[in-house]
């Protein structure tokens, strides 16, 4: 194929879902990961369903937290729905692995050999609309004088390459302005009841893209929340981690003054 590419068909739904989009709050909660549809002209990538289901296709739990989290704290949730394996929001998009063709082991056939038109079609059709989409909801709130505090949603698998990891939670931060991430951490670990990862199970880095890109130049408070997916890939979990996050959030944001 060559020229232009359509990803999506008109059976195909929107990269992007926007839950409470009136919110009040000054959170703003995103999530990069949050669902693993595939492009119908992509069909199944040359994968296994159980491998469309699992860590490597979406954050496992966070699109239901995240709705949960919009309604509690009446904020703003910005969703991505498209899998990870069909393009890494949270990744330069020019980044070998924003379309990797190998994760955790499991080999994509769909990404073996993409030419430049290919990676272009994913990029225009679900990358740039997503960031865009994150750019103007900040930039709305700018011009009414609202504050934002800008909230990354995802979660990570319990087990990696053979090592059980003992965090049931992680908060992630690097560059820019990470008081409040370190807020989060500060109150997480005042519940007194969890191993909280600072910067772990994975470090804020030059890898990340979404939060650098969108809080770091004007030094937006932050925080990346990691939490582990046996622990909201049900309802009741789902319910019991709103429910403390919404506690922290608010504790951190205290602390903040």
């Amino acid at each position: 194929m060559s020229g232009n590419i359509a990803l999506l068909g008109a059976d195909d739904p929107s990269p992007i879902v926007t839950k409470n989009p009136e919110g009040s709050s000054s959170f703003l909660l995103i999530g990069d990961h949050a669902g693993n549809r595939i492009p119908s002209v992509l069909g199944d990538m040359g994968l296994e369903p159980g491998e469309r289901t699992r860590h490597i296709a979406w954050d496992i739990g966070v699109a239901r937290l995240g709705e949960l989290l919009s309604t509690a704290l009446d904020a703003v949730f910005v969703q991505q729905v498209y899998s990870r394996l069909v393009i890494d929001c949270n990744r330069d998009p020019d980044a070998a692995d924003a379309m990797p063709a190998v994760s955790d082991g499991t080999p994509v056939p769909a990404n073996a050999a993409l030419d430049e038109t290919r990676r272009a079609a994913r990029i225009a059709a679900i990358h740039t609309p997503y960031q865009t989409a994150i750019g103007a909801e900040i930039a709305r709130r700018r011009a009414k004088g609202r504050p934002t505090i800008l909230i990354a949603l995802h979660s990570f698998t319990p087990v990696m390459r053979g090592y059980a990891r003992p965090w049931q939670v992680g908060i992630l931060y690097d560059d820019g302005d990470p008081t409040f991430a370190q807020a989060l951490l500060t109150a997480l670990r005042d519940e007194g009841d969890l191993t909280v990862g600072d910067n772990e199970p994975y470090r804020m880095d030059l890898i990340d893209y979404t939060i650098p890109r969108h809080a770091y130049p004007d030094r937006l408070p932050y925080a990346e929340i990691e939490v582990r997916q046996d622990l909201i890939d049900d309802e009741a979990g789902c319910r019991d981690w709103c429910d403390r996050l919404v506690r922290v959030l608010g504790a951190a944001s205290i602390a903040m003054g």
